[in-house]
């Protein structure tokens, strides 16, 4: 046995974190922590890594007994951690990344080649194609992540948690972290895997352990269980549709017009978008999706096109040009561009209509809490208090307040950028349903994922971009996971 967890208590005001959570890792395993954003898993790790003490409990590693570790003893212990926020520097190195805080040294100096040869082994070891001397900032975030990893191995990591390391990743990339976690368990390393994508759950693990609501649900062999097992024991209630049956709500009115839309990327783009309808735009990394949703939410200036909204046209220069004529942008990087982290839930969900509920500069906090509580009745925002941070909250559950605050801006287009990137089942489920409320409310919403099921179960009808351009268009009819694949990598 690699690492043991004992009767693991942790409490936060308003809340238990995690009840009592035993758990066993054997060492050479693959090793699956599944369950919903707020489930409890990035507590947990935390308390592998040292990064929190537990109330209550304690950890043995190696038959080492600890009540609480600190991140110095975890890794001396062999423990090491790839999180979700990467711990990058962007002016800095791959190399450099890698080595920081323990540079290697020739004499006093610093020696940038033999980090840079250190590196380089370490890539060809997972026959990933990285440069060490490149800055990470030029990097894309798959190549980010694929770093983190290597920065994790580079220190001998006998117990690598990986948590939700394949988010960002590439279609190629991902196969590449595949790769990488299959010859770290050929040599020896244990690993726990967390990911909300189940694919990756049943191709990668040995066993898989649940958590509900901060307790240890179940641990099984992963060949023992399937989906609809796992994801029933997730949330506690069965998901009878992954992508949840719409009326047809689709008018003949056309609420948004694009002509020759360009900007660094997209060029020329041309399309509608009808009062009901739910478009798809799907395409690689990098083939505009992105930047097209950027221009149309006046984040990025426009070269050249013409966009008309409810038969009027408009020029938003800055966001807040959008949110007056009707536009709202979930992004797709919450963390960075869609949450104040160390402000309130309240706070977040008011902040895009304060000149609304504001007199004399000052904010009618009464106002603000009644739009707060309305948002989390109705979109289901899982917190004791509207007062907590919203860094405080599981990734779900952030995104839910990020949609409410677009949601009080009573938008008529919404734009949403990798919707549901990194939670769970569960609140996908609910964004799902939110999607459909909007549309048959009258309004229209332009989807972004790399989710090829995703982008196929909520649309009406798909764009598909290659290197800024609409290469295809398919209606529900004619959705085919090959063709739009192949719409998406033509030459």
């Amino acid at each position: 046995m690699f690492l043991q967890l004992k009767n693991i208590t942790k409490t936060y005001p308003g809340v238990v974190a995690l009840d009592n959570v035993s758990l066993d890792i054997i060492e050479g395993e693959v090793h699956a922590l599944v369950g919903e954003n707020g489930a409890g898993k990035s507590t947990l790790i935390k308390t592998c890594t040292g990064a929190i003490t537990p109330d209550q409990g304690t950890i043995v590693i190696k038959g080492k007994e600890f009540t609480g570790l600190t991140p110095i003893t975890s890794a001396e212990n062999g423990v090491g951690v790839i999180y979700q926020e990467f711990n990058l520097v962007d002016q800095l190195s791959v190399a450099e990344n890698i080595f920081l805080g323990r540079a290697i040294r020739k004499g006093l100096a610093i020696d940038r080649k033999a980090m840079e040869s250190e590196a380089a082994k370490i890539f060809e070891q997972f026959d990933i194609n990285i440069d060490p001397k490149e800055l990470v900032g030029n990097l894309t975030l798959g190549f980010q992540q694929l770093v983190e990893i290597a920065k994790a191995i580079s220190q001998n990591a006998r117990l690598l948690i990986m948590d939700e390391p394949s988010a960002p990743l590439t279609h190629t990339e991902v196969h590449a972290l595949y790769a990488m976690v299959e010859k770290l368990k050929a040599n020896g390393v244990t690993i726990i895997y967390i990911s909300h994508r189940m694919d990756e759950i049943f191709r990668l693990s040995d066993r898989v352990t649940v958590l509900r609501d901060g307790q240890m649900i179940k641990t099984m062999n992963t060949a023992d269980t399937n989906l609809d097992d796992l994801v029933t024991l997730m949330v506690g209630r069965e998901l009878k549709e992954t992508y949840p049956a719409r009326k047809h709500c689709i008018t003949d009115e056309v609420l948004l017009t694009v002509e020759n839309l360009s900007g660094e990327i997209v060029n020329g783009i041309n399309l509608e978008i009808k009062r009901g309808e739910v478009l798809g735009l799907a395409g690689l990394i990098g083939s505009g999706r992105t930047e097209l949703a950027e221009l149309l939410f006046g984040y990025k200036i426009r070269k050249t096109g013409r966009v008309t909204l409810e038969g009027k046209e408009v020029n938003p220069r800055i966001p807040k040009d959008a949110i007056a004529t009707g536009i709202a942008l979930v992004p797709e990087d919450r963390k960075k561009l869609g949450a104040l982290l160390d402000f309130s839930i309240r706070e977040n969900i008011s902040v895009s209509v304060l000149e609304r509920i504001s007199k004399f500069f000052t904010v009618d906090t009464k106002e603000e809490k009644k739009i707060g509580e309305h948002y989390k009745q109705s979109i289901n925002i899982k917190t004791p208090d509207l007062k907590q941070k919203i860094k405080n909250l599981s990734g779900g559950n952030q995104q839910k307040v990020i949609i409410a605050k677009w949601l009080a801006t009573h938008p008529e287009l919404v734009i949403f950028d990798e919707p549901t990137r990194g939670i769970d089942v569960g609140a996908k489920s609910e964004i799902y349903a939110l999607v459909n409320s909007l549309v048959e409310s009258g309004k229209a919403v332009l989807m972004i994922s790399s989710e090829m099921e995703e982008v196929m179960g909520m649309s009406d009808r798909i764009l598909v971009l290659h290197q800024g351009k609409i290469t295809g268009e398919l209606l529900r009819k004619d959705f085919n996971q090959e063709t739009i694949m192949g719409f998406a990598s033509q030459n």
